[in-house]
């Protein structure tokens, strides 16, 4: 998730905006390639954010499989004797990528007489993830009832690595049906884009026959442009929710497969219209 603006946001917010006023300025007596540049200057100011997003889902992956590797650390050092604390203060120096400044804020928190349960109830809550919160909450637990330490971070070991392998699973067990549903998808707008170009200019030339008991009113294709054009819009955005809930449980990650089959929405849609409009 985008929490903050940042240089490359601006810079993208301003090259979609000069972008657009280039493009209205320019070509707006030519009605289709107008829309069709301001669908990319939107995409030109959107691109950055879905860039900062698909780098902090990346980078979260990255902290619970690096906890992972922390735990099993922690464990090790705790066997041979060492306190819990003081064990976390110890594996401070070593690399565990985007989780490493967590953990040496941990080590440093503790370092200064913060409690276990104070220190550990920060990372987790900087770290922001629901695998790494229940993992740190049993630590936090085991720790105030004074139960045997490494048996619990075995156990949460055990489980955090538990989480991991069957997310992997499950992604690669849904992978086909991810395709599927783009494949769908695609067909989808083809099937759209035939209506609006194919069908319904034969519809809307139809008119009254000799032998037609029915009176047929004359329809104009461009009335239904916008409702095919917001039925794409919302198919996309609702399509990309469902394979990303589906490929790895969670409506967030199908936020970037929404960026994407919203951008070839856009681009396909505008782009036909330019092309056969």
């Amino acid at each position: 998730m985008v929490r903050k603006f940042e240089l490359m946001h601006w810079l993208g917010i301003g090259a979609g905006v000069i972008l657009a006023g280039a493009s209205f300025v320019i070509f707006r007596d030519y009605g289709e390639l107008l829309n069709f540049l301001l669908v990319i200057s939107l995409l030109v100011a959107v691109i950055p954010f879905m860039v900062s997003f698909m780098l902090g889902q990346s980078k979260q992956r990255e902290r619970e499989e690096k906890f992972l590797e922390f735990t099993r650390d922690l464990v090790e050092t705790v066997r041979s004797g060492t306190p819990v604390g003081k064990g976390i203060m110890n594996l401070r120096k070593r690399n565990y990528g985007s989780l490493s400044p967590h953990v040496a804020k941990l080590a440093n928190q503790l370092s200064v007489g913060l409690t276990l349960s104070e220190a550990f109830g920060t990372f987790a809550r900087e770290t922001n993830s629901k695998v790494i919160s229940r993992a740190v909450g049993l630590i936090s637990e085991a720790e105030r009832a004074g139960g045997r330490i490494e048996v619990i971070l075995e156990s949460v070991s055990s489980s955090v690595n538990q989480v991991e392998k069957l997310r992997k699973e499950r992604q690669a067990a849904v992978s086909n049906l991810v395709t599927q549903g783009y494949m769908i998808f695609f067909v989808f707008i083809i099937i759209m884009l035939v209506m609006e170009f194919k069908i319904l200019p034969l519809v809307s030339d139809l008119e009254q026959g000799e032998g037609l008991s029915l009176s047929v009113n004359k329809l104009d294709a461009g009335d239904f442009s916008m409702p095919l054009f917001v039925m794409l819009l919302v198919q996309s955005f609702f399509a990309g929710l469902v394979i990303g809930k589906i490929s790895e449980g969670s409506l967030w990650a199908g936020i970037r497969h929404s960026f994407v089959l919203l951008t070839v929405t856009l681009l396909v849609t505008t782009g036909a219209r330019l092309l056969f409009g």
